[in-house]
């Protein structure tokens, strides 16, 4: 390996010789020829993609400099299907951040390495369709920043004229299928928009893929099949924001869109009085593909007011809406506004709740049989950033769950939960702190939270975050 990595680099060597009368030096220099028709001289590139497919992916960026045909073979859809082949994927944790200004930017973290590479700015126009209807010759100065908080979004359901016009623009929504990230609609000035970005970390580039069919805002993604659904979020008509109760879904095979039946907000309808009926506005406030099923927790919002409903779940092998059981929907944790974090970590469905504690939070874990949410995770380790529009996140990451929040130093720091065995060797002090430490109900074991990766961004805040296994 070190030999294919070494072709660029020049050697010299000195010859002597045995009479000792006279002393020769040459030079001579091997270098890797760029308009080689091979990609490793003296192999066929068969075998060429194969050593290289091997190689961590962290390495990629700067082996796509040593000529153009390797460029072309790091960013080809080939070398990552042998990688796959041969069992070489690596999972990338890709988190979105916003700053001072609503400015959005994309990080990737190779967890392995713990190395940090900074994406592509995203496109900063908004599809031809939506800008006719903002104002003409307006570029869409940032069609995927969060910038309104989910609270001041809901609080203009209640009828403040207001509110719209003066939106920063956001309010998109992130997605992740087929080995890419998804942005989706989101507020161009006081319009939802339909558009639908996808970012390949193959090729490294941004492209604009079809618009969804209706513009939404804070609408809920989620994966199932290989396929990108959305449900619910809100559209601007009216002189307001509505929610909404469709959904639709999104093939990466064909790029095509396609409808899905409505959720029914059956428990939404058991309002005792048409006051409350109109006061109090159905959302969607989570969704998660768990057990070959979308569930979607549910809320009524007046603010400043949440009341949890259940929720739904929608089952696509009969293209149907179901009631979630009740424990699960009235019982999922909530955080600001409502909204639920959730991850399905080796089949089983967690999610954060936290708790009244400014400085913590728990893990808890759903008990299908007794249809209860249950802890799992007595303590999260957080720092009190209560002002703070997303202070932590939750995935999934190499089959154990991960917390995204900002450390005492305000840099995001990524921690992983590991159970440890009380009866084993201590963990080791220098990646894990004493506070860190909780006890699991079962005395036996104990939950240790390590900080895999760190990394300072200012004061930008928390958006989003993603997996991608490539």
């Amino acid at each position: 390996m070190g030999g294919v990595l070494s072709l660029a680099r020049t050697s010299e060597y000195n010859e002597v010789l045995n009479n000792g009368s006279c002393k020769r030096q040459k030079t001579s220099s091997f270098f890797y020829d760029e308009e080689s028709p091979r990609l490793i001289p003296f192999l066929p590139d068969e075998l060429s993609i194969q050593i290289l497919a091997r190689i961590p992916r962290c390495c990629y960026f700067n082996l796509r400099l040593v000529s153009r045909k390797w460029k072309e073979t790091f960013e080809s859809a080939e070398l990552f299907k042998v990688r796959k082949d041969f069992g070489s994927t690596e999972e990338w944790l890709y988190v979105l951040i916003k700053d001072e200004a609503d400015k959005l930017s994309w990080h990737a973290l190779d967890p392995l390495s713990r190395n940090w590479q900074r994406l592509p700015p995203m496109p900063n126009v908004v599809c031809a369709d939506e800008s006719k209807r903002g104002l003409s010759g307006f570029w869409l100065w940032n069609v995927v920043g969060p910038g309104i908080k989910i609270a001041e979004v809901i609080r203009s359901w209640l009828g403040q004229k207001d509110t719209p016009d003066q939106m920063p623009f956001g309010g998109c929504s992130i997605g992740a299928v087929d080995g890419c990230l998804y942005v989706l609609g989101g507020f161009f000035r006081a319009t939802t928009v339909k558009c639908v970005w996808r970012f390949n970390p193959i090729s490294n580039e941004w492209s604009k893929m079809t618009s969804m069919s209706t513009g939404r805002a804070y609408c809920k993604t989620s994966i199932l099949n290989n396929k990108l659904y959305v449900v619910g979020g809100v559209s601007q008509g009216q002189g307001r924001l509505t929610p909404l109760q469709s959904a639709e879904v999104f093939d990466p095979c064909t790029g095509t869109w396609s409808d899905v039946p409505s959720m029914p907000f059956s428990r939404a309808q058991l309002v005792p009085t048409a006051y409350l009926s109109d006061m109090l506005k159905p959302i969607a406030t989570g969704m998660t593909s768990y057990m070959g099923r979308l569930f979607v927790p549910q809320s009524l919002y007046s603010w400043p007011f949440i009341v949890d409903v259940g929720g739904e779940i929608y089952d696509p092998e009969t293209n149907s809406w179901a009631e979630m059981p009740s424990g699960m929907g009235e019982g999922w944790p909530a955080r600001q506004a409502g909204t639920k974090l959730s991850v399905v970590v080796d089949g089983e469905l967690y999610a954060f709740d936290p708790c009244t504690s400014a400085d913590s939070g728990k893990i808890k874990v759903y008990d299908q049989k007794e249809d209860t949410w249950k802890v799992v995770i007595g303590k999260v380790p957080a720092a009190n950033f209560t002002e703070s529009e997303s202070p932590y996140l939750l995935t999934g990451l190499h089959g154990k769950i991960h917390v995204l929040t900002k450390d005492a130093n305000r840099n995001i720091a990524v921690m992983q939960a590991d159970v440890q065995d009380n009866l084993g060797s201590p963990p080791n002090s220098t990646s894990v702190s004493a506070e860190s430490l909780h006890e699991h109900p079962d005395s036996s074991e104990t939950v240790v939270w390590k900080v895999i990766a760190s990394k300072g961004f200012g004061s930008a805040e928390l958006v989003s975050c993603q997996v991608l296994d490539i």
